[in-house]
């Protein structure tokens, strides 16, 4: 048609009789008929083009008064009723002042106004909002005009065409889409509700509810519908200007007889007029608040999954919105079920999580183990998916070892290692090595972790996936007041003075666990006072660790407040940010070797060095009211240690008794001689020290110094004693 419009002059249907079109100025066009006899031709021309049911044509003068209209609908008045009003009066335009400016603006200028779209106001309360599409034609006199020029203006030809039903579906379609582009995109239960409410609601409802199983919340499986009665529903997202009923979080059943308890039960959506008493007889008060808040119409939705119900969608018009009708029906059906799978995917995500939390929790201390020169407290910031962990462990000769580490993966398999790494750490623990050699091994550990990875079917989510982790092992020796330190990859701990004074630990960081090249480990000790408060602290807390002049500083630059309160300043000053979340602290004040609960003395090398021993360690036996089988039990053990340590070793000779956790003896000698237990015969009269010991003590063992070696052995203590 355009290119039939663009010729200079054609006949229309070949070479019969028939319209003439000639071009105008500008966009304008004249037909006429093609003999040149433009009466009868155009005046049926008019006839059809106003005659036309689903075009409504009305010719305006410059006064945009109406001078001819097409013929109107059966609800709208007779056409010669409608001559000489005013154009904004006869179509009854919501906008009546933007309509009539785009008309005037084509009498102006001349430039056609094409397919706008205006909204009529509707006839009742809950009438059809009706929208149609305006076209706008200046008209212009051709006859009068010379070559070139235009003749003057005549007026206004408006055509408007019904596109009620068309933009219905269009916005429909809009609405599910919307749906598709907004809902859905975190793994947040609550925040899939809120996003559904915040696409529906002013767009294509007033007000809307959203309402889930409560078990999903806790990622258990959604049940099969229908949906017994007694399942309790939280709400999840509620907007709209009416009063809530219910505020979100709220948890309620479903009453029996109700549109609610119905969808559930034949998981079919629904449109219920709100008209009448409603339900009032079995749930009044829902009724009155719906009655308060002025709704019209109910669309009610359950959200299924597989024929599994997870919840159900309300959605409510009311004052002069339209009322839904059963187009709405699929539209609701399209919308739930869209909103199901991004909650389904939420609660799967919930499931894997609470698995995770559990394993990790399992994975912490779940009682901070009361050390004689050690207070610690922990403080891990909300979040999810975190790979930190952190362990204290009670160590021989009252020394106390503080772990943490942290594991770059997410998820169970981050759980799985963390789990791996903390049982190696306890384990090497136990064998009292120093931090260098046990973080050594732990390199070791992780390379085959890592080699595994590779053995696993190409399958698996971990097949040829690196392997990264970090850990800081650090050892507190309350009797010479020092920290021994070694770390993979794991940042440096901050350490805050009695006085309050906070630094960085200068000490070397080898790499991550996990690296293929890595050189040999180094460890640091640090010297600290009494009272000083180690903060070891996961990667995502560094640079707020290492800020000379941060919140997190100044929040721990106390040391004498109680830990608690310190772990609760830093939560305060902390931003909740993403990189922050799941970042956790482990706060350690270190103090002295109290004077009573220890005893220390030097040995002569030679056989009197038994007996002197065990009547030093008789008399502070009997200071601390340990008598009976304890005293002779820990005596004869003394005995045994020195003998062997006279036999074996070499001088010089020390003792020490420590009452902490259980009751520790302690015998160090210069030879490093590795001791080992032996089976003595009938007829031998030794070897058997160390045999004896076993059988006294709860645990012994053997721990090297840079010139000798300690033999110790540890004693539980009778019930009721510290």
């Amino acid at each position: 048609m355009a290119d039939l419009l663009r010729s200079e002059r054609r006949r229309a249907g070949g070479g019969t009789p028939g319209l003439l079109l000639e071009p105008l100025a500008g966009q304008d066009w004249g037909i006429w008929a093609a003999d040149g006899n433009d009466g009868a031709l155009g005046q049926a021309l008019l006839d059809v083009l106003f005659s036309q049911t689903y075009i409504r044509l009305h010719v305006l003068d410059p006064e945009l008064r109406v001078l001819r209209s097409g013929a109107p609908s059966a609800h709208e008045e007779a056409a010669e009723s409608l001559l000489g009003r005013l154009f904004g009066e006869v179509c009854a335009f919501e906008e009546p002042e933007r309509a009539n400016a785009c008309v005037r603006e084509v009498l102006e200028t001349g430039v056609p106004c094409i397919q706008q779209l205006f909204h009529l106001r509707p006839d009742t309360a809950l009438g059809e909002r009706r929208t149609l599409s305006m076209t706008a034609l200046r008209l212009q006199a051709r006859q009068g005009a010379r070559e070139g020029e235009r003749g003057p203006v005549l007026g206004v030809v408006v055509s408007m065409v019904d596109m009620t039903g068309q933009e219905k579906h269009r916005g429909r379609e809009d609405i599910l889409a919307a749906v598709r582009d907004n809902v859905g995109a975190t793994l947040d239960i609550e925040a899939t509700c809120r996003e559904l409410v915040d696409t529906l609601v002013p767009a294509y409802a007033d007000l809307g509810v959203v309402e889930v199983v409560d078990a999903l919340l806790r990622g258990e499986a959604p049940q099969p519908g229908p949906l017994e009665q007694d399942v309790p529903l939280r709400r999840a997202a509620y907007k709209g200007r009416a009063r809530p009923a219910r505020r979100v979080g709220d948890v309620r059943t479903v009453v029996h007889g109700t549109p609610y308890q119905q969808a559930l039960s034949d998981l079919r959506a629904r449109i219920v007029p709100l008209t009448g008493e409603l339900w009032a007889d079995v749930d009044p008060e829902q009724a009155r608040l719906i009655r308060a808040a002025g709704a019209h119409t109910l669309l009610v939705a359950p959200l299924i999954l597989r024929g599994a119900v997870l919840g159900l969608v309300s959605l409510y018009r009311y004052g002069d919105s339209e009322p839904f009708t059963e187009q709405d029906i699929p539209v609701a059906e399209a919308v739930a079920s869209r909103a199901a799978l991004g909650i389904d995917n939420a609660r799967r995500y919930v499931h894997e999580y609470t698995i995770v939390s559990a394993l990790h929790r399992a994975l912490l201390p779940q009682r901070q183990a009361e050390q004689p020169a050690v207070e610690t407290e922990h403080l891990v910031l909300p979040g999810r998916d975190s790979g930190v962990w952190f362990d204290t462990i009670a160590l021989p000769g009252a020394r106390t070892a503080l772990v943490i580490g942290e594991v770059t993966e997410r998820g169970i398999h981050a759980a799985t290692v963390m789990g791996q790494l903390r049982t190696v750490v306890q384990a090497f623990s136990a064998l009292d090595l120093d931090p260098d050699e046990l973080i050594a091994r732990l390199y070791d550990t992780a390379d085959l972790l890592a080699q595994e990875r590779t053995q696993l079917p190409p399958s698996d989510p971990l097949y040829r996936r690196p392997l990264s982790a970090t850990c800081m092992y650090a050892v507190y020796d309350p009797f010479s007041e020092t920290c021994a330190v070694a770390s993979a990859g794991h940042p440096a701990p901050l350490v805050i003075g009695p006085d309050g004074t906070a630094d960085v630990a200068d000490l070397p960081v080898g790499p991550l666990l996990g690296t293929a090249d890595r050189g040999p480990v180094a460890e640091a000790s640090l010297s600290l006072g009494e009272g000083s408060v180690l903060a070891f602290h996961s990667s995502a807390l560094r640079s707020a660790a290492a800020s000379a002049s941060g919140a997190l500083r100044q929040a721990l630059a106390h040391p004498g407040r109680p830990l608690r309160d310190l772990c609760e300043a830093a939560a305060d000053v902390l931003p909740d940010t993403p990189e922050l979340r799941g970042a956790a602290l482990l706060l350690a004040r270190t103090q002295a070797m109290p004077a009573d609960r220890y005893a220390a003395w030097e040995l002569p090398y030679d056989k009197s060095a038994p007996a002197t021993a065990r009547r030093m360690v008789s008399e502070r036996l009997a200071e601390w009211n340990l008598t009976g089988d304890t005293g002779e039990a820990t005596e004869l053990i003394v005995s045994e240690l020195v003998t062997n340590a006279i036999r074996h070793g070499r001088p010089p000779l020390k003792l020490r008794l420590i009452l902490d956790r259980g009751l520790t003896c302690e015998i160090w000698d210069g030879s490093t001689t590795v001791p080992h237990m032996k089976y003595a015969g009938v007829v031998d009269e030794g070897g058997r020290g160390l045999f004896i010991i076993s059988q006294l003590a709860t645990l012994w063992g053997t721990r090297y110094a840079s010139e000798g070696k300690l033999v110790w052995s540890e004693q539980t203590l009778p019930q009721g004693r510290e």
